[in-house]
């Protein structure tokens, strides 16, 4: 079986050692020969690669390692860049998160303005990686499951067409996870029907390998419970928030009780209550930065100070094994169906082509074909449309660095009351993002 090489472009995420792990664990299924970590922040990503190769050293000592803030050392001889890169860092996510509660107007990672914001800063830095990527290994494919995943999707679409782009979410993958501990089965017994644009969508179908449809028993467990399931409370040690967010599901199923709701859809769908309940001094990017921040790099250090990764703080990012399937289905062509975000040319019949939309595919070695949804309800397509409208003019205010077009682009969002709000909190993250974003006029 051939091995393969891959840069993890982000090397100094938090995800990164779960992500290595995965892939250790998998060397069965995608063995590789040489695994390389890259990041602009070399202090950051050094203390996770120093851990990472005591790790590999001590279990899969044939993988060439490294870590680098070179791009020609980086992304030389690869096959596939997986890249998770958060351009600013939690610092920056802080601001997205805080700057528009100032304003009554929920902040958050991917959506509303500090979606919007973050996908300002995510536009340069995913372009600037698919360039190296091209020109030190034309043939490489990028796996991106960077976040904002539709707006760095679009800019994709726009700005670099011809590239071996894949995008992809994990967020679906872990819904499915809860959807089959409700019917006791397992992710791999069930295929599903889905449309939607990245975390703005709906599940239509939840069927097994026989074909019995589970739609309507899971809608009526997550109608009393959301997707939140006792398992992932006692084994997966779901942090408080995201507690909150799966049971929020039943109050999405209730406005909208055709098909099952993707959990994002609450900042759209009950902007006010998020409000509401939102913590103005303590956000989830501090929650991350006190929890999994502080639990991984301290781990790694402990790693490096002991010299022996053996009873590490390190875990398997299990649920990423979709990385792997989607590796798999380009390098041995084996027709996974997985959710991807692609151009919609039709799978979305009454959409527009050239939306990037979120439904199921069959990949091989020559990418994503899409599996048509037919024609989509008009109250779901005109939310769709209106989130897709936000998407796009955030792309070209960024191409044509247009004040105007950003401030158009934050009014049409569902989660800003108007455009005053808008004008000012567009001020305000300029103010912010002055480091990150094109000089706007």
């Amino acid at each position: 079986m051939k091995k393969f090489s891959v840069v993890i472009a982000g090397g100094g995420s938090t995800f990164t050692p779960g992500i290595v792990m995965m892939l250790l664990d998998n060397q069965d299924r995608f063995p590789l020969r040489k695994l390389t970590l890259y990041d602009n922040d070399g202090e950051r990503q050094g203390i996770l690669g120093d851990a990472l190769a005591i790790l590999l050293r001590e279990n899969a000592p044939e993988i060439e390692f490294k870590h680098t803030t070179d791009p020609e050392e980086a992304f030389t001889d690869t096959d596939f860049c997986m890249a998770h890169i958060r351009v600013g860092k939690y610092a920056m996510r802080e601001l997205d998160e805080k700057i528009p509660l100032k304003y009554g107007v929920i902040g958050q990672e991917t959506c509303g303005p500090g979606g919007i914001a973050y996908g300002m800063r995510s536009i340069t830095g995913m372009l600037e990686i698919i360039d190296y990527m091209e020109r030190y290994s034309k043939d490489c494919w990028m796996l991106n499951y960077s976040n904002p995943a539709s707006i760095v999707a679009e800019a994709c679409r726009v700005l670099r067409p011809e590239a071996k782009v894949l995008n992809i979410c994990d967020m679906p993958v872990g819904t499915l996870r809860r959807m089959s501990q409700i019917i006791g089965k397992t992710p791999k017994e069930l295929d599903v029907r889905y449309f939607g644009l990245n975390h703005f969508g709906w599940w239509t179908s939840v069927k097994d390998k026989e074909g019995n449809e589970y739609l309507e028993d899971i809608k009526s467990y997550v109608s009393e419970h959301g997707y939140l399931t006792q398992i992932e409370v006692d084994t997966q040690h779901t942090d408080p928030s995201w507690q909150k967010t799966h049971k929020k599901a039943k109050d999405l199923l209730a406005i909208n009780p055709r098909y099952l709701p993707n959990t994002y859809l609450k900042y759209y769908l009950y902007p006010d209550d998020e409000v509401a309940h939102a913590n103005c001094s303590f956000t989830r990017a501090n929650e991350v930065m006190e929890g999994r921040e502080k639990t991984v790099f301290d781990a790694a250090k402990d790693i490096v100070r002991k010299g022996t990764a053996v009873d590490s703080g390190f875990h398997i990012d299990a649920h990423a094994s979709f990385i792997v399937d989607l590796a798999r289905a380009i390098a041995y062509n084996t027709h996974e169906r997985m959710l991807m975000i692609v151009e919609n040319n039709g799978a979305i019949t009454n959409f527009p082509d050239d939306a990037m939309v979120e439904v199921p595919c069959i990949v091989g070695s020559g990418g994503p074909e899409p599996l048509s949804q037919g024609r989509i309800p008009d109250f779901e397509k005109t939310l769709m449309y209106q989130q897709l409208m936000v998407e796009k003019m955030v792309v070209e205010a960024y191409v044509e660095k247009s004040y105007l077009k950003l401030w158009q682009a934050l009014t049409l969002s569902k989660t800003i009351p108007s455009a005053g709000v808008a004008k000012a909190l567009l001020d305000d993250l300029i103010e912010a993002n002055k480091d990150f974003w094109p000089e706007l006029s």
